[in-house]
């Protein structure tokens, strides 16, 4: 039997979410959740069918029964998601980006107590994913390090949960924090960006960007920088598939993709 996924956000994720669903064999999409949603029913990307569109979580997941909800909204919103769809039994794959440590720590609670899985992801490019394992390994043969992660304008948070999420893992990789010389005189507020035990971390919001990040380590007579590129939404989809059918044998939350692709 096909796993059954309703898609929750009409955005550019969410419609590519429902794209590559769509062209999954073994998922099938049941519906998708969108506060924007006006009519009953939504056609699919590929012409095949129409399938339930709604706005109230609890109504569409009783309509339809999922196995997974798959939710690229915004942190607003996403908790009401979550708290509907493991109510309605279904699992979760989350990618929505400044999300609360309360929430992430309630949502593991409310997994295991109900033996339900969930993947939240900063990030579901595979390549994302092992940069961010390589930088974890370079961090303990370098002192100084510093990320600029790169967006489109439209990008919610500042900076991005990826970055964040790199910096943790680098500080992982290392024992004590790394060293970040301090600016003698700031003509500029800002200008040297924010901090992550030690690690700063720059942000640029430009148009025609869609995600980019460097990690560069320095050291005596050297650096080592290591870059990943995502020019399309295309390239987070594999994780997105990955997780939606990885979750169906999880009965607990898990972060990052790591896990998933045995880097963890």
């Amino acid at each position: 039997m096909p796993i059954k996924v309703v898609v929750s956000g009409t955005g550019k994720m969410g419609r590519q979410t429902l794209a590559a669903v769509c062209a999954e064999p073994d998922l099938k999409p049941v519906g998708v959740l969108s506060h924007r949603a006006t009519e009953e029913y939504l056609p699919l990307p590929d012409g095949s069918d129409l399938v339930p569109f709604g706005a109230d979580p609890a109504g569409l997941f009783t309509r339809t029964r999922p196995d997974v909800v798959v939710d690229f909204t915004n942190a607003d919103h996403t908790p009401s998601v979550a708290r509907e769809a493991l109510e309605a039994g279904a699992r979760l794959v989350i990618g929505t980006s400044g999300l609360s440590e309360a929430f992430l720590n309630e949502l593991n609670r409310e997994c295991r107590e109900r033996k339900l899985g969930a993947v939240v992801a900063s990030n579901f490019a595979l390549g994302a994913v092992v940069m961010a394992h390589l930088s974890k390994i370079a961090a303990r043969f370098f002192d100084h390090a510093e990320i600029i992660e790169m967006h489109h304008e439209s990008k919610v948070d500042s900076p991005s949960g990826t970055a964040l999420a790199t910096a943790r893992r680098m500080a992982e990789g290392r024992e004590g924090r790394f060293q970040r010389p301090p600016a003698q005189r700031e003509t500029l507020e800002g200008t040297r960006g924010g901090a992550v035990d030690g690690v700063t971390i720059h942000s640029v919001r430009l148009p025609g960007l869609v995600a980019h990040q460097e990690v560069i380590f320095g050291g005596l007579g050297e650096t080592l920088t290591i870059r990943h590129d995502s020019s399309s939404r295309e390239a987070f989809m594999p994780g997105v598939i990955l997780a939606i059918k990885d979750v169906m044998e999880r009965q607990d939350g898990v972060h990052g993709l790591e896990r998933l692709v045995g880097l963890e």
